[in-house]
C-alpha cells in the first residue's frame, strides 16, 4: 500500500459461512459510520454482489434507514454518506472502507479506517489471511475481532 492514510484496520470473523450473514454485518457497520457522520465506501467484486447488499441495506432491520447509491465519483458524499461500488477509485482521503470483496482495494489507501468482514467460508478465510498479512507488510496493525454466533446474525 503506497502512502496511505489508514489509520486503523479491524478484521470481524463470523463464525458462520452464509454470505449474507456477512452483508448483514457489514451492514450495522455502514449504519454505525452513518450515524456518526462519516463517509463510508463499500467496496464489492462484482455487480450481483453489489445489488444483493443494495437490497440488504434497505431491509436488514426493521427501523434502520442509511442512504446509499452506487458509487459513480466522490462528489455524491455531498449528498449521500454510503456509496457502494465494484473497484471504486476516489481521489481524496475517506472515512470508512467496507471491503466484502477478495481482494484489497485500490481505494484501501485513502480510507482512514477499513474494516473486512470474514466469515467461515474457507475461500473467504483464505482471501482474508492474504488481505491480513498484505496490511501487516505494509507496516500496518490489524486488529482481530471474534464475533459470538449470537452476534453475527
Amino acid at each position: 500500500m503506497a502512502q496511505t492514510v489508514t489509520q486503523r484496520i479491524e478484521f470481524y470473523l463470523l463464525p458462520g459461512a452464509d454470505e449474507r450473514g456477512r452483508y448483514k454485518h457489514a451492514c450495522r457497520l455502514a449504519e454505525q459510520a452513518y450515524l456518526a457522520g462519516e463517509h463510508v465506501l463499500v467496496a464489492l467484486d462484482n455487480a450481483a454482489q453489489m445489488q444483493t447488499f443494495d437490497e440488504m441495506l434497505w431491509t436488514f432491520a426493521d427501523r434502520s434507514f442509511v442512504p446509499h447509491e452506487t458509487y459513480r465519483d466522490e462528489q455524491q458524499w455531498d449528498e449521500t454518506p454510503v456509496l457502494l461500488g465494484c473497484d471504486p477509485q476516489p481521489l481524496h482521503a475517506f472515512d470508512v472502507l467496507l471491503n466484502l470483496g477478495n481482494e484489497v482495494p485500490v481505494a484501501a489507501t485513502l480510507a482512514r479506517r477499513i474494516s473486512e468482514i470474514i466469515d467461515a467460508d474457507e475461500p473467504r478465510r483464505r482471501a482474508g489471511r492474504v488481505r491480513f498479512r498484505h496490511y501487516r507488510d505494509a507496516g500496518l496493525t490489524p486488529l482481530t475481532h471474534n464475533i459470538p454466533a449470537d452476534q453475527a446474525t
